[in-house]
């Protein structure tokens, strides 16, 4: 492998949150990477994400915790299920205390801009290539070749696809993937505080579930607007895209007959949009040669236990790792990362995936035996395995 005096030549094939984390990861190991982004400008598409404890201890890593709360909303109460047509509590978790006593950091919700903007300055400017647009990613034996919209051909040493969850990278790695309609497509929407209820401005993450539907708020960009996340049976026009819209009315009749509280906060949305929830079965390989993958392209999940980007940064922390403490044997290296993250990444699209059923039972016994089961379970001791996750004694471990 051919490697420049500071090491190998990197190339990051998205710039979203999984390539930014990854570039300032590898830059804290001594690393330097080219970030290659498609879009003219890192944008604000995607609404609210939230950071759990084990995402905001690898952003304190990163010595950018702090730039990040000061537009992200500390959560007070979380997994605060209420019943579709009146609201009633079916169950609530203290995340004030309970987070920081047994992960050590607190939970967070925040807009996908705001974690972009800690993210960045971790990356130099000269090396975010934005508008640069891949047209293929082609193997030339274990050597990944990029090709480019404006003609440039890049072959780096190692190159790591973070480009979503339409990857080409992944494409190359592993050909076609099989995708299944979920028969779920998700709306998502902003409201400005000022027109929120002020049960929707707490600092709390609630979930309504009902009847084939459910619907998540949660303040974001320091408490200026409500992100709204709704789930219902899909309809022949959605497709799978951030950018696509639905029409207020369609999302207000998704949800009518609910609430008459929650039909007020949606109400005051902005104009949601809409993508299908298309269902993959986990990778049973993510690397080639010299290419690799991390977050959506690598492992695309169900967002219903909210660790999209946390397992992205994730990613990015044992990949940094496993590159410095085998810098001999770059290749070697992708593969021992691939090892250490493709069962717990899988077993978190599976369950995602799970959820979906039992938040969505018709009214009747099985919904009744969920919604006591709620009411007696601790959500946050319970998924302790998420929220403890520690990169580097993961790594270590392997040795």
């Amino acid at each position: 492998m051919m490697t420049t005096e500071a090491g190998p030549r990197i190339a990051i094939l998205g710039g979203g949150i999984g390539g930014l984390a990854a570039a300032a990861f590898l830059r804290d190991k001594g690393f330097h990477s080219d970030v290659y982004e498609q879009a003219a400008a890192l944008t604000e598409v995607g609404a609210g994400l939230v950071i759990a404890p084990n995402a905001a201890r690898l952003l304190r890593r990163l010595g950018v915790l702090d730039r990040f709360i000061e537009r992200a909303v500390q959560m007070e109460i979380g997994w605060e299920f209420r019943r579709w047509e009146n609201g009633t509590v079916l169950s609530a978790e203290n995340l004030q205390d309970g987070c920081k006593r047994l992960y050590g950091e607190h939970t967070y919700t925040a807009h996908r801009a705001d974690l972009l903007n800690a993210l960045r300055p971790l990356v130099p400017v000269d090396s975010l290539h934005l508008g640069r647009r891949c047209v293929s990613v082609e193997f030339e034996g274990d050597q990944a070749v990029l090709r480019f919209e404006d003609g440039e051909t890049v072959r780096p040493d190692i190159l790591i696809g973070a480009d979503g969850i339409h990857s080409r990278v992944r494409g190359a790695i592993v050909g076609p993937t099989q995708t299944r309609e979920s028969g779920i497509c998700a709306y998502r929407a902003l409201v400005p505080a000022r027109k929120a209820p002020a049960f929707a401005r707490r600092h709390a993450q609630t979930l309504w579930i009902g009847p084939d539907h459910h619907l998540v708020h949660y303040p974001v960009s320091g408490g200026d607007y409500v992100n709204l996340v709704a789930f219902a049976p899909a309809g022949a026009s959605s497709v799978e895209s951030w950018t696509a819209t639905a029409t207020l009315g369609e999302l207000l009749d998704e949800f009518d007959g609910w609430d008459p509280r929650l039909v007020e906060l949606i109400r005051s949305a902005d104009t949601p949009g809409r993508w299908a929830l298309l269902d993959r079965e986990p990778l049973d390989h993510w690397h080639r040669g010299n290419a690799t993958l991390l977050g959506d392209a690598a492992h695309p999940m169900f967002p219903f236990f909210a660790q999209g980007a946390a397992q992205a940064i994730e990613d990015a922390a044992v990949l940094a790792l496993c590159l410095a403490k085998d810098q001999e044997s770059p290749l070697a290296a992708l593969g021992r990362y691939e090892e250490l993250r493709r069962r717990r990444t899988a077993r978190l699209q599976e369950i995602s995936h799970g959820r979906s059923h039992i938040n969505h039972l018709p009214d009747g016994p099985e919904q009744q035996a969920r919604d006591l089961a709620y009411s007696q379970a601790d959500p946050l001791r319970a998924n302790g395995w998420i929220y403890e996750y520690d990169p580097e004694v993961a790594v270590s471990a392997s040795v």
